[in-house]
């Protein structure tokens, strides 16, 4: 059973999506919440597999409210609500650790479908549109050097695995194009988020083009493979 905190100020839609996840016979609706400080108490209190978070809400904002929630570090995962596809807000949360986003009006199979992934941790929400979030913002920026030193903790292997994340391939996908067993990528992705102390495949995405590891504009995760820095 995947449990889920919904956090919206409206209290009509926080009453549509709590329904329309209890009817699902794996998901759980166990608190609602009307503001950010509500949502982290909620979190703390509930310790929810999954939080809806709405970007804008009063007292405190989504944004902080994610950063404060991944920070108890209790394993609970942000999935971000948000009506906008390209906004400030969502790339701050996606760096502040929120397991990715979805727009409001995503049908409603898509947000049982995120729910779903984002508490599994397996695969990057709506990557398309995250993906040209992502590349928007990094392009504005060159390459964080500091980011990128951080690559030198990873092997060949898990560099190939890491720019094929940031593709927004699943495991499976990722096993197929590598030519290795899924448990193998799996022993991979664990790694790699252990070695560079990432939550999430969000923020393994986002550290990818923010080092420079995959090139904003490429529409393959191998298209450049940046020389590995050293400090």
């Amino acid at each position: 059973m995947i449990t889920v905190l919904v956090a919206d100020d409206q209290a009509m839609i926080r009453a549509g999506f709590a329904a329309l996840l209890s009817a699902q016979p794996d998901l759980q609706v166990v608190g609602e919440a009307a503001d950010g400080l509500e949502a982290v108490a909620a979190a703390r209190e509930l310790r929810p597999d999954v939080v809806l978070m709405d970007v804008r809400m009063p007292n405190l904002d989504g944004l902080e409210a994610t950063r404060r929630i991944t920070g108890i570090g209790r394993g609970t995962k942000v999935l971000i609500l948000t009506t906008f596809d390209i906004d400030d807000y969502v790339y701050a949360a996606l760096r502040g650790g929120a397991g990715g986003f979805l727009l409001k009006d995503a049908p409603p199979a898509d947000l049982i479908t995120a729910v779903r992934v984002v508490a599994g941790g397996e695969a990057l929400l709506a990557p398309s549109v995250t993906r040209r979030l992502i590349e928007e913002f990094t392009a504005r920026q060159p390459i964080d050097e500091r980011e990128a030193l951080r690559l030198n903790a990873l092997t060949a292997r898990e560099l190939d695995v890491l720019r094929l994340v940031a593709a927004g391939l699943a495991n499976a996908e990722i096993a197929e194009e590598l030519t290795i067993a899924e448990e193998t990528v799996k022993s991979h992705v664990g790694r790699i988020f252990t070695k560079l102390h990432l939550r999430d495949r969000a923020q393994a995405v986002v550290l990818a083009y923010e080092s420079g590891l995959v090139v904003p504009g490429s529409h393959s995760a191998g298209v450049r493979r940046s020389p590995r820095l050293r400090s």
